[in-house]
């Protein structure tokens, strides 16, 4: 049976957003892809998959925008089945160390990756709720974002907005405690080619990745009980 899929993020053709996209299309599901501007290679997914692919114009750093992109999304789909907050932003001295970084640039990065997947998630509760199957919301996270495992001096904003998003999956797994209607983890996907060069020794590609995300999402729909934070091969990850 198909299902409705949002996937926040996803106007970079070789990253791991539209190839997310991509796979659930493959796969029969109904897609929903945001993005803050047009992204011409979704336009021509658009025109091979039709009315199968969605694409909502969203800025997750504005309520305002997220609110609106709810209610547009409300009148096309009755519900969604799952929820992958995948879009992410990045500072210009991501790879400077604490004493050459801007870190005036840390706030923007944590709003829009973690305070902007609680935006989403809040602003399309109403159409998970509705889902005949358990809802799924999953959080891309990323092993940069484990407290207890940080080896870098680097990725300052990246990592604290993966740390901050982490927790924001935790609150929500309290607040949704003991509704078996809705299901919440983060995820670490991988070492990802997802500036798609092929000398980059990151092991999967962005599509590659995609697809072993999209079969591990559905065995974790109505696993309740399991470590909140995973990686794309299911292992516990530490926060």
């Amino acid at each position: 049976m198909s299902q409705n899929v949002m996937i926040t993020g996803a106007g970079k053709a070789v990253g791991l957003g539209f190839n997310m996209v991509l796979r659930y299309l493959e796969a029969g599901d109904n897609v929903v892809a945001t993005v803050r501007k047009p992204c011409a290679e979704l336009e021509e997914l658009k025109t091979k998959y039709g009315n199968k692919l969605t694409i909502l114009i969203m800025d997750i750093g504005s309520t305002e925008s997220v609110q609106a992109a709810a209610e547009e999304l409300s009148k096309k789909l009755s519900n969604l089945d799952l929820l992958i907050n995948n879009a992410v932003s990045v500072s210009p001295d991501c790879d400077k160390g604490f004493f050459d970084a801007n870190l005036d640039y840390i706030a923007q990065t944590v709003d829009i990756t973690a305070v902007g997947a609680m935006r989403v998630i809040k602003a399309f509760y109403p159409l998970l709720k509705k889902s005949e199957m358990t809802a799924l919301i999953m959080n891309i996270s990323s092993e940069a974002g484990s407290i207890s495992k940080c080896y870098r001096t680097n990725l300052i904003d990246y990592g604290m907005a993966k740390a901050a998003l982490n927790m924001a999956t935790m609150n929500l797994v309290n607040t949704f405690k003991g509704d078996k209607s809705i299901n919440i983890f983060c995820v670490h996907p991988g070492w990802i080619r997802t500036d798609g060069k092929p000398d980059n020794p990151a092991p999967l590609s962005s599509y590659e990745a995609a697809e072993i995300l999209r079969l591990l999402f559905e065995k974790k729909r109505n696993d309740f009980d399991g470590h909140r934070f995973i990686t794309n091969l299911d292992e516990d990850y530490p926060f």
